[in-house]
């Protein structure tokens, strides 16, 4: 597994040259676009609202016990929770309104890699197949994240324990992000259940791939590029595991 998560992470130094090499820029413009929106939109409700959702934890904190502290970051607090959260949905909504991009890119960085052409070209029924692929991942993913995401947010208001909290919470939406990142090469090998047995086999893979994908949605412009540089780098070891498994 550690294996596999070193690999997660360098594949995109391969993926950036690998984008270059094949002038393969066209296809990050529409997830680029659809990233800078919402970011937008993420980032102003967290700055509008942060102070209604500090102030209501404050009221609902049980222990004295670092009260005071909480009390002087409630509004960092709440900004925080929206940012989080809201990063949460802004991953799987890219992810689900980029598909119909993201799967020809995945597929011809495929063709490329193993010299296997197939029809790499649009169609309307073909984006809306992997547009409804792309939602019905992303509700199913979304869903499971919440719920265990609340769940450690709850736990990291024990103050012993926040540091793990936060953690746990970072490392949870990696793997969903490298999720949601393979499944734009898995959806033309596998159906949705055999697609989950093959990322629960890879977790250390779409870890690796979901931490830079992380990182980059917190830096200044890096984003806007995350889809795309995270699909590329996805699909470069996908491919690799899927000829090794068959």
């Amino acid at each position: 597994m550690v294996g596999s998560f070193v690999q997660g992470i360098t594949a995109y130094g391969r993926a950036l040259e690998f984008i270059n090499r094949h002038r393969l820029w066209s296809y990050v413009l529409a997830p680029m676009l659809i990233s800078l929106v919402l970011g937008l939109l993420v980032l102003s409700t967290a700055w509008a609202y942060s102070d209604d959702l500090g102030q209501w934890i404050m009221e609902k904190y049980p222990w004295q016990r670092g009260k005071s502290a909480l009390e002087s970051a409630s509004s960092f607090l709440g900004g925080l929770i929206f940012v989080v959260f809201g990063l949460l949905v802004f991953r799987h909504v890219v992810m689900a309104l980029s598909a119909p991009v993201m799967s020809p890119l995945s597929e011809k960085i495929e063709e490329i890699v193993t010299g296997r052409h197939g029809q790499v070209s649009f169609s309307v029924q073909k984006a809306i197949g992997d547009l409804v692929r792309g939602i019905r991942i992303s509700l199913r993913n979304v869903l499971r994240e919440l719920v265990l995401t609340l769940l450690l947010s709850l736990f990291g208001l024990i103050p012993v324990f926040s540091i793990f909290s936060a953690a746990g919470i970072f490392l949870l939406q990696s793997y969903y992000a490298g999720f949601g990142n393979i499944d734009f090469t898995l959806e033309r090998h596998y159906g949705v259940r055999d697609a989950v047995r093959f990322v629960r086999r890879h977790a250390g893979l779409a870890i690796g791939n979901g931490v830079v994908f992380m990182l980059l949605l917190f830096t200044g412009i890096g984003f806007v590029l995350a889809l795309p540089l995270g699909t590329v780098a996805a699909t470069l070891e996908t491919v690799r595991r899927l000829d090794g498994e068959n």
